[in-house]
């Protein structure tokens, strides 16, 4: 079957001919259909052989497909169900510690699956497993956004634009800050009050909580907007280190949300089916993903890249 490696350090990702997986106990063969495109692929392989458990490593971790093998022990599911795979459930993080679903086919445990409710298109499931569950976590579970409290997004991309729409949905006033204008309709269009380019103009504006899906220069700016009492939820991983001026967090929360769970894909998979979360997003071929890959670098993408494959 084909997939798209890191092979070592300073090389670019490549499509290689690899062995078909076999499931152990506990876990399915996913015949991956659709798999996202996420700016954390581009970090794991910036931090390369450093942390990866093994190369060549098959990338790609928010996939969604169908079972096509059982392990010993599997009950629940069966051959043909149509699954997403959470990609911070038990297994160790795909494209890092085990092989990812840029591939024919993957091997995840059989307790990360989210069932695909019949009629979901199978590139939003996949898009819900990562960018779907980690902006919803955030801003749901781990920033408690709720009716009437004044939220700020950083970043309207592929996380931030499920992020905001989260909010709005619960009855929050969502105000966006993205450098980028040409979003900026897509923004209001799912509810936001207002988009600046820049969130430092909330400063001082008493924020009950802001989502950095960013985390470039922006996790300052996040607290400076939050009042006291109030909370900044840190998901972006633009830069590996930011600094944070002391006085400022006095009074005030920072929380940092990795991931979600099996629980909150599902229940971003309802949101979609009934059209509440419409994403944007791009679809490429298999194929195309080391090109897709680039165009996320360069910063060339609105919203999402999914990569729809196989039959």
């Amino acid at each position: 079957m084909k997939a798209w490696q890191f092979e070592a350090d300073g090389k670019p990702i490549a499509l290689n001919e690899i062995p078909e997986p076999q499931p152990g106990s506990g876990e399915v063969v996913v015949d991956v259909r659709a798999a996202g495109l996420c700016h954390s692929d581009l970090l794991y392989m910036q931090l390369g052989q450093n942390v990866m458990s093994f190369v060549p490593m098959t990338q790609g971790h928010e996939n969604a497909g169908v079972i096509s093998a059982l392990g010993d022990g599997v009950t629940g599911w069966a051959v043909g169900d149509a699954v997403g795979v959470c990609s911070s459930g038990v297994r160790p993080p795909l494209g890092i510690f085990t092989p990812g679903g840029f591939a024919d086919k993957l091997v995840a445990d059989a307790s990360d699956l989210a069932r695909v409710p019949e009629g979901l298109d199978l590139r939003l499931a996949a898009l819900a497993t990562d960018a779907g569950m980690t902006s919803y976590h955030a801003m749901i579970k781990a920033g408690g956004a709720s009716a009437g409290m004044k939220v700020g997004v950083i970043g309207y991309g592929g996380l931030g634009q499920i992020g905001t729409r989260a909010a709005v949905l619960v009855g929050a006033e969502v105000h966006v800050a993205e450098t980028k204008e040409a979003v900026w309709d897509l923004a209001r269009a799912a509810g936001a009050t207002d988009v600046v380019r820049d969130a430092d103009a909330w400063a001082g504006q008493d924020f009950d909580l802001v989502v950095d899906y960013a985390g470039f220069d922006t996790t300052q700016k996040a607290v400076n907007a939050v009042r006291r009492g109030g909370t900044a939820v840190q998901v972006g991983l633009g830069a590996q280190t930011f600094t944070i001026d002391t006085a400022s967090i006095l009074g005030k929360s920072i929380v940092g949300s990795l991931g979600g769970t099996v629980q909150d894909i599902e229940e971003v998979f309802a949101l979609l089916l009934k059209k509440e979360i419409e994403p944007t997003f791009t679809t490429i071929a298999f194929d195309e993903i080391g090109a897709g890959l680039e165009r996320l670098r360069n910063n060339e993408v609105t919203g999402r890249l999914v990569a729809r494959f196989g039959d």
